[in-house]
Formats: structure tokens, C-alpha cells, sequence
């Protein structure tokens, strides 16, 4: 009997690179040992960032490193009304608003910008005073009004949480112009849809787990997910590895002869499996096999160029 559910959910604004292929390896194979069932989601909603041709990229890269699902691939675009609805409810509840304020204006009234926040903070003072309490104009920003209060959670990694929302970001946009949900809002109504239990992610989406857990709680959805963050790969710079960093998709190093068992062996390594014997090389299954999460490494790793080489002297 399964013990939970949970998902890969890669964004087709790019091929695997090594990072994403780390992060959904372990989620796999802890999934295989804890007996979960995984859900393929693709989640296509980042606007004019999406590549269309990515996701059959992704899932090939998927396959070809050994990484199986149960149920999917799910495409995220394919399915809007229940996201639809889902803003309708939290504007009918009053706790959502439309904002047409332009970024320039908003970073012009925030004291500072928050370091590692991916939004520019939003100040209490620009909270409309006009709650329409009906989701009237789809092609404009909405913002989920955020309650000045501490949000705790446990981290199966990283230990216990607190985020304060509002001080983090402040009202945070939960649809978009282009009439779609925002990423935030969007993986909570479908995790909810598809019975997600357990949630293995990098740690840069730490503190989205607050956001989510208040959107769930204004649509009164529950119990809320096991969260796991895994620390990040990042390139020489201490940057989030990207094309910056060279071209590390696990595809251009298929297609340079390199084997699945290499790139498997380097992404071990970077989990804390055979550590004294780096230059091993393994199958997904034997990744599966060995890997325990509590060797993990606690740091994010760093890409060098010996890593390249090594990939690339098979």
C-alpha cells in the first residue's frame, strides 16, 4: 500500500541540467524506497520563458537517466478551470485583490529589496483599500493579502521553519496579467487535485512553502504537505548553476558519448554516496539502493571544471 504521493515537477523553460536532474533524482529515489507514488507534472505556466519543445527534452532526459512516474506526464497548461476557480474563491472571500501597479512603483515604495527574494518586496501602505470581493478583471495582477504573522513548518532536511510573509514579500501576486495563475498559486490547487503528499524540492523554494501554506489556507485545503528541501548546485560564482556556467545539460552530455552510469555516478557523489571512491560510476537503481538521506550533504555542492572533466574523460 502506498504511504504517500508525490511529484516531478520540472518547467519547460529549459533542458535538464545537472542541478534539476540531482534534485529529481533524489525525489525518486526516496519515492522508490518509502513506497510513493509519483505524479510527472509539467508546469508550463512561465509565460513567454516556456519552450515548448523542452518537454519532450525533459522527459526523454527523464527516461534515458533511469527515472520512472506512475501517473502522467501531466501538463499544467491543459487544465485551467480548477486554477480559475481557485481565484475566484479567494476573491469572493475577500482575500485576494487586482493590482495594476507597475514594478518601478512598487520598488520606488519598498524601503529595500530582500536578499534571495525572487519578487520585490510589496509595502503594506500599497494595499488596495478596494477589496472588489469578485474576480472581475482577468488580465490584471491580483495579490493574495498576506497577514503580518509567523509561518511554521518542519522541514524533513533543513529542520524546523518560520517565515513572516509579509515581511519576507508582502502581498504577493497569485494571478497574472496574462490570465494565468502564478506558479504559487498554481502548485497548490494542483497538489491538492492530485493528492500530493510529500514535496522534494531545492532549497531556493523554502520560503514558498509559507505562501503556499497560506493560499491553501484561504481555500481551505488540507492537511498541507511534507515539505523536503534539498540543498542547491551551484556554479564557481556561488550562483544557481546555469547556461553562465557552461552548458551542463545532461543531454549535451549524452549526445558527447557520455554514459548514463557517469553522469549517474557524479550526481552520487554529490549526494554523499561513494565519497572515497568518486570515479565511481552506477545505475539509477544502484543510486536507489544506496542512497540515505541522512549522509546528505548539508551544503549546496559546486560544479567546477573537474567535475566537466571527469564527466567528459569517460
Amino acid at each position: 500500500m502506498s504511504l504517500g504521493v508525490t511529484r516531478l515537477a520540472p518547467s519547460p523553460t529549459g533542458a535538464l541540467h545537472l542541478g534539476n536532474a540531482r534534485t529529481f533524482l533524489v525525489n525518486w529515489a526516496l519515492a522508490r524506497q518509502r513506497g510513493w507514488r509519483i505524479v510527472l507534472r509539467i508546469e508550463d505556466l512561465d509565460g513567454p520563458r516556456v519552450k515548448p519543445e523542452a518537454i519532450d527534452d525533459i522527459v526523454r532526459m527523464l527516461e534515458w537517466l533511469g527515472i520512472d512516474w506512475d501517473v502522467g506526464p501531466i501538463i499544467q497548461s491543459h487544465e485551467p478551470e480548477p486554477h480559475e476557480r481557485a481565484i475566484r474563491t479567494l476573491a469572493e472571500r475577500r482575500l485576494a485583490y487586482p493590482c495594476e501597479l507597475t514594478r518601478t512603483q512598487i520598488e520606488a515604495a519598498a524601503s529595500a529589496p530582500q536578499e534571495g527574494s525572487h519578487d520585490t518586496p510589496f509595502p503594506a501602505s500599497l494595499r488596495s483599500t478596494m477589496i472588489p470581493g469578485a474576480f472581475t478583471a482577468a488580465h490584471t495582477n491580483w495579490r493574495l493579502i498576506v497577514p503580518d504573522e509567523d509561518i511554521s513548518f518542519r522541514d524533513e532536511f533543513f529542520g524546523p521553519q518560520c517565515f513572516n510573509v509579509a515581511r519576507l514579500v508582502g502581498d504577493f501576486v497569485i494571478w497574472t496579467k496574462r490570465a494565468q495563475p502564478s506558479y504559487q498559486l498554481a502548485v497548490v490547487v494542483d497538489d491538492a487535485r492530485q493528492g500530493i503528499t510529500h514535496i522534494v524540492r531545492g532549497c531556493d523554494l523554502l520560503d514558498s512553502a509559507a505562501r503556499q501554506t497560506l493560499i491553501a489556507r484561504g481555500l481551505g485545503i488540507g492537511p498541507i504537505p511534507h515539505y523536503l528541501h534539498l540543498p542547491l548546485v551551484r556554479g564557481e560564482d556561488g550562483k544557481r548553476l546555469a547556461k553562465r556556467h557552461g552548458d551542463t545539460r545532461v543531454d549535451a552530455y549524452r549526445s558527447r558519448g557520455v554514459s548514463r552510469e557517469r553522469v549517474l555516478g557524479l550526481l552520487a557523489q554529490w549526494c554523499g554516496i561513494g565519497v572515497s571512491s568518486p570515479r565511481t560510476e552506477r545505475s539509477a537503481d544502484e543510486f536507489r539502493g544506496a542512497f540515505d538521506l541522512r549522509t546528505m550533504p548539508r551544503h549546496d555542492v559546486v560544479f567546477t571544471p573537474e567535475h566537466d572533466a571527469w564527466l567528459l574523460n569517460s
